[in-house]
């Protein structure tokens, strides 16, 4: 027995190796990106500590319990109420052996700790703490909970109704126990009723089941009829979605028609004003400066946040961008739903109800970044307009956004627009999440304002009055407004487009142009650095460096040059050679 137990080790050591390299084609490159995200490091557990009680948890067998897509770590285990009958009989039945129970009861005490536990669940989600996914290991204590359930199915013929009788009221004591020691708000006071009901009825099943005599045909429709009623109830409370499909991909034709006669050979970005996700220029295949990935570079993220625009541990959004920072980020293009009467966008094409406008002052693909930019400007000030107005500083050119005065009264913020033009609002309460913006009578509501994104209000007319007010009472908002001066913008971009990076070809791996570099400096791209980028000049590979732990830059001499960029992700080579070996 102990050499078979050795060589099935060997066997199993050897194949899941070659399963790993199998997958090296693949896991070498997302290795090499995941080390750019914000969780590429590594920084285990220093103690432990224990989030939850396993009683709480396991009362998540609860049918209708709220599913935890956020960061509280609560795992989400429901698979029917029906698991708190069948594992107590499981635990009764005399024909299923001690040994067996007590390894399943063991795996399910590891997976209850390492739903719980800080440094378990660490472990198990690849050495770093899950992002709004909490326990996806949970599928596979779902698996073994119901394979119990099966194990004591299947002995279900030989078993006692006492044993029954026990199971039942057994359960029955631990949702009352639930109901008044759970105080988790996922658990609406609904649902203790509806489980208890749900156990009546799955007691009348087994009755019918024990009769199957007379009765066998209709246990098996109930049992069918009342999982299915079960399960849909469950989807019905925890997982129905906020829209329809029909409303999901309305302007989908609308975008390709206006954005179909761009040109390709010209690099631009677009902004969706309307997004339905930050992928949307994925989806509907337009460039965007919006992402949402688990390899979202986290310097670019750093730097989103630094401006004003929304960014989280794994995305980074335009909402919040000012036409500076559309400017920096050679936001060309910007999709509105409706007419916009803002002087100064022009329309460039429309269907439907979706208008492609085209931004002015927008800055290329690269230029030779002033050495005063990247070592004078101030990122780290408490205000994002104070950032973008540091910059016009730094420059020597007037500030693009411009103090407006404003009333502040407890969690309102409100005031009236001196003259024509976008205004922005930054609010330095980061405790407050959720807002209520009035502009001239016309209300909407903003989420995810902690992550410290400037609040647009468009284009307004002067007098308008634009009021503010916080949802969550954490205090005052401590906001300010702003407008934005185009004429500011016009001198930031006048100066800064002094030696651009015109292109040639463009292609979705390589691009090639010219630049006329002048005295010499620091092409800067904003193209995320990545070190599968391959840099040539004027036929030479030159060294890229990392531009604000962000944006990939180059250095060149004085004169004119030919720069071509070229991607291959890294270790891609390596993990093919690795992968072909492994087959």
């Amino acid at each position: 027995p102990v050499r078979k137990y050795v060589e099935s080790c060997v066997r199993f050591g050897i194949y899941s190796l070659l399963s790993g390299g199998l997958a090296a084609g693949v896991l070498l490159p997302e290795i090499c990106a995941l080390q750019s995200t914000a969780s590429g490091n590594f920084d285990f557990p220093k103690a432990w500590t224990s989030y939850f009680p396993i009683f709480d948890m396991i009362a998540r067998h609860i049918g209708n319990v709220e599913t935890e897509i956020g960061l509280d770590h609560w795992p989400n285990i429901y698979c029917g109420v029906a698991v708190f009958l069948f594992f107590l009989l499981y635990l009764a039945c005399k024909k299923i052996s001690v040994k067996e129970k007590a390894v399943y009861c063991g795996l399910l005490l590891l997976f209850f700790a390492s739903f719980s536990m800080n440094v378990l669940n660490f472990i198990w989600h690849g050495f770093h703490y899950p992002n709004s996914l909490p326990c996806r290991q949970s599928f596979i204590y779902i698996f073994l909970m119901l394979f119990i359930c099966f194990r004591a199915y299947a002995h279900l013929d030989e078993t006692p109704k006492k044993y029954v009788a026990v199971a039942f009221w057994g359960s029955i004591c631990f949702v009352l126990l639930a109901e008044k020691l759970v105080t988790d708000d996922a658990f609406e006071p609904v649902v203790w009723y509806v489980a208890v009901v749900l156990l009546l009825l799955y007691l009348g099943v087994f009755y019918f089941y024990q009769n199957k005599e007379h009765f066998a045909f209709t246990a098996a429709l109930l049992a069918m009829a009342l999982v299915s009623v079960e399960a849909l109830a469950n989807m019905a409370a925890t997982s129905i979605p906020t829209t329809s499909r029909t409303d999901y991909v309305a302007d989908n034709q609308d975008v390709a028609a206006v954005t179909e006669p761009l040109k390709k050979t010209e690099f631009y970005r677009i902004d969706k004003t309307n997004a339905r996700t930050k992928n949307d220029g994925a989806w509907m295949h337009f460039p965007s400066v919006s992402l949402f990935s688990s390899v979202a570079n986290a310097g670019v993220t750093d730097f989103f946040k630094q401006m004003g625009c929304e960014g989280s541990t794994n995305a980074y959004s335009i909402v919040g961008s000012t036409p500076l920072v559309d400017s920096l980020f050679s936001i060309k293009y910007a999709l509105y739903e409706g007419k916009q009467d803002n002087p100064r966008l022009s329309l460039y094409a429309f269907s439907g109800d979706t208008y492609l406008y085209e931004n002015p002052w927008t800055l290329p693909l690269g230029f030779i970044l002033p050495d005063i930019v990247e070592t004078g400007w101030k990122r780290d000030l408490s205000s994002p307009a104070d950032v973008q107005n540091d910059l016009s500083d730094v420059l020597g050119v007037p500030e693009c956004l411009i103090f407006t005065d404003g009333e502040e009264q407890g969690n309102r913020f409100s005031f009236t627009a001196p003259e024509d033009g976008e205004y922005y609002i930054s609010v330095a309460n980061r405790q407050i999440d959720s807002v209520k913006l009035d502009v001239g009578g016309e209300s909407r509501n903003i989420d995810t304002l902690k992550r410290g994104y400037l609040v647009e209000t468009g284009y307004v007319k002067a007098g308008t009055l634009i009021l503010l007010e916080s949802n969550d009472s954490v205090g005052s908002m401590d906001a300010s407004a702003y407008r934005f001066d185009e004429a500011g913008l016009r001198a930031l971009y006048e100066r800064l487009n002094q030696h651009p990076f015109e292109l040639e070809t463009l292609g979705e791996e390589a691009m090639k142009g010219t630049i006329d570099a002048g005295e010499g400096g620091t092409l800067f791209l904003t193209i995320p650095y990545d070190e599968g980028w391959t840099v040539t000049v004027d036929g030479k590979e030159a060294i890229t460096r990392p531009v604000w732990k962000a944006f990939t830059g180059v250095e060149l001499t004085a004169g004119t040059h030919t720069v071509e960029l070229r991607y291959y992700p890294q270790g891609l080579h390596e993990g093919l050679l690795i992968s072909g070996g492994a087959l």
